[in-house]
């Protein structure tokens, strides 16, 4: 007889570290791969493949007629897995494609217990649902989705800020130790004691059911990582950001899979046939909305959408029998979700166009699971309460589409799509002329004037006002050597002398090709110019390894992606690295403007920690010269250059001066107490 106290122990324990350790996982090897949201697209990615393969295999190993070998089967797998603990990983090689090295690197990590661990809930409900014919599994599911959402929502307010990473990963082994006792306990009393009991078996599902739980699946799992490559890319790249839309995601199967009450499909028809155009407005409408306005319709439309999808699949979920069919049809649609958003969609779109794409599908599914149910036989002219609903979602899903198409007809002269974003070349003028930009989702990258005598002039965040201006002309007479974390258009090749040496650090292999092709900072410097491809901190501390120390002057730390700040790059260990390449008395710069983070408390932790003084150069914009805002950080542990360096700025001083420093480590750095709202 099944104890349901450890049925439900186990269950809720596998979810709960099944989405304990993605963002952990995620956390530890972000900074591996140049910090984008990419990165995480692919962790998702492939925790997906691996959820498919658990699934796949409780539903053959469930389908085994002896439950004794099935116990035996799962119960030497779990002793198994052991061999994999704890789950620290190790640095890869930086020579392969990041993608391929993210899959690989997180399947010999972490593979086999997440396997098992993905296993769990449908093989352990297949086993209960032949033990207690008659009783309902969909609460145990509903269960699982709330161990996993408990898991995600106390990550970034209970364990980041306070746990450092090494420790959580041989907590989390712990843990998982303790859920594989229970697990065979479990296998050892439960599998199918009345597994003959029922006489009549229920009729497989129909082919076309079968599809249609694979399209709402699909589309579920499109729309989470299409709205989290949305936010990621404007914000930052870190665990915190991840887990709001993956939270949403799976609270929606936790209401849809708990009771049919939390499912009106009357009001989630109409919001989802309402939030999907807006979504698609707010994204056309660019930087102009507040970040917290373009959150929260995103995610309201997030939620929305999601709950059609998960609404419809618990309206036509199939007898118990056939859970494990229904469960391995759910993760096979979740693959195919991620495999579209993280590997086809970068080569065959060249704007964020799954969103919009996956917004459609939804509304038009939703639709389909209306018309399933007779809801057109019951069309009348007074029949609003079926009127409505289908109105709006033919409505949501026609200009979702629409928008998709129109996204893709970009003005401007280039644009192009890779791992780590979308880059574009466009054309404008001001009252000093034509000018090409560089921008880098929303976020601008660098400007250039296209006529003489202007087309020298450093713009945009570099100019002779900007922090990292003032620092390159403070610095003695004599070959000045400059490194540059982030190429951009490769503005600061503009301050180049002869006899200097300027190194650029960029991870985007399209950058060099675009500041070269459609930019001339870098052919026309007078400096000796040099981009070196991989990430900077990588790069920097290979270099070291080399033996190259102490040989710059100046290290600006201006990478970007979109309006974030790679985190690796500002923690205590990258400072360290920073020091000992630069020569006594230099200058280390970083480019804090931001958006929605005040990372003023990091920078000046970092100087702190290096034991230096430190000044920030506050830059406004200016039409004469074509610069734009910006707030540069300068450390050096040379005072008379930090005075000489910050004397000619308008402005110098921090923003915050009564928020405390914060340092962050490899081992711990979170968001929350950095964020301006």
């Amino acid at each position: 007889m099944i104890s349901l106290f450890r049925l439900a122990s186990t269950i809720f324990l596998s979810a709960f570290l099944l989405f304990q350790v993605q963002p952990m996982m995620g956390r530890y090897i972000l900074p591996w791969f140049g910090g984008t949201p990419a990165v995480w697209s692919t962790c998702l990615l492939f925790f997906q493949f691996a959820l498919l393969a658990g699934y796949l295999y409780a539903h053959l190993l469930g389908s085994l007629r002896s439950p004794r070998m099935q116990a035996g089967i799962h119960i030497a797998l779990l002793a198994a897995s052991f061999v994999f603990l704890p789950v620290t990983p190790t640095q890869p090689a930086s020579d392969a494609n990041p993608t391929w090295r993210i899959l690989l690197l997180l399947g010999a990590t972490v593979g086999a217990p997440y396997f098992l661990l993905s296993a769990t809930a449908p093989l352990l409900q297949r086993w209960f649902t032949f033990s207690q014919p008659g009783r309902t599994p969909w609460r145990l599911y509903a269960l699982s989705n709330f161990g996993s959402f408990l898991a995600l929502m106390s990550y970034p307010f209970a364990v980041e800020p306070f746990v450092l990473l090494r420790t959580q990963t041989w907590i989390w082994s712990g843990l998982y130790a303790v859920f594989a006792v229970l697990c065979i306990a479990q296998a050892i009393s439960s599998p199918g004691s009345n597994r003959e009991a029922a006489s009549v078996k229920p009729a497989a599902p129909a082919g076309i059911t079968i599809l249609f739980w694979l399209g709402l699946s699909a589309t579920g799992s499109t729309l989470l990582l299409a709205t989290t490559n949305l936010i990621t890319q404007d914000i930052a790249v870190s665990p915190f950001l991840w887990i709001a839309p993956l939270s949403i995601y799976l609270l929606t199967f936790v209401l849809a899979f708990e009771s049919d009450r939390w499912y009106p499909r009357l009001a989630f028809a109409i919001a989802a046939g309402i939030l999907a155009p807006a979504s698609c407005a707010i994204i056309n409408a660019g930087v102009g909305v507040p970040i917290l306005a373009q959150l929260g319709v995103h995610l309201a439309t997030l939620f929305a959408t999601c709950m059609l999808c998960q609404g419809e699949l618990r309206q036509s979920k199939p007898e118990p029998e056939h859970l494990t069919t229904f469960y391995l049809t759910i993760a096979a649609g979740g693959a195919l979700g991620g495999v579209f958003v993280a590997l086809i969609a970068p080569h065959i779109y060249t704007e964020f166009s799954e969103y919009p794409v996956g917004l459609s599908a939804a509304c038009l599914l939703g639709l389909t699971g209306w018309a399933r149910t007779g809801a057109f036989k019951q069309w009348t002219g007074r029949n609003f309460a079926i009127r409505i609903p289908l109105m709006a979602l033919l409505f949501g899903g026609i200009t979702a589409i629409v928008a998709a198409a129109l996204g893709e007809t970009h003005q401007g002269l280039l644009v192009k799509r890779n791992f780590y974003g979308i880059l574009r070349v466009t054309e404008t003028a001001d009252e000093n002329g034509s000018r090409r930009e560089l921008t880098h989702g929303r976020i601008k990258h660098g400007s250039q004037y296209l006529d003489e005598p202007l087309r020298d002039r450093a713009t945009s965040y570099y100019g002779p006002h900007s922090g990292v201006g003032l620092a390159i002309n403070a610095l003695p007479e004599g070959p000045r050597r400059i490194a540059v974390v982030g190429l951009g258009t490769g503005t600061i090749a503009a301050w180049g002398r002869p006899g200097d040496s300027i190194r650029f650090y960029e991870i985007n292999p399209i950058v060099p090709e675009i500041a070269t092709t459609w930019f001339s900072y870098l052919t026309s410097s007078k400096a000796r110019t040099e981009v070196v491809l991989g990430d900077a901190r990588v790069q920097l501390a290979r270099e070291l390894a080399e033996g190259h120390s102490q040989d710059y002057d100046l290290i600006a730390v201006d990478a970007f992606s979109s309006d974030a700040i790679p985190v690796h790059l500002l923690t205590a260990e990258s400072a360290d690295l920073y020091r000992k390449r630069l020569a006594p008395g230099g200058l280390l710069l970083f480019h804090i403007s931001n958006r929605t983070l005040n990372l003023e408390p990091i920078a000046r932790a970092l100087a702190r920690h290096l034991d230096w003084s430190a000044a920030q150069v506050l830059a406004k914009d200016d039409r004469k010269t074509g610069e734009d805002a910006s707030n540069w950080v300068l450390l050096t542990d040379n005072l008379k250059l930090l005075r000489e360096a910050t004397q000619p700025a308008d402005t110098v001083g921090w923003l915050y001066p009564d928020r405390a420093p914060i340092l962050w480590t490899d081992d711990f750095s979170s968001l929350w107490h950095v964020l301006k709202f």
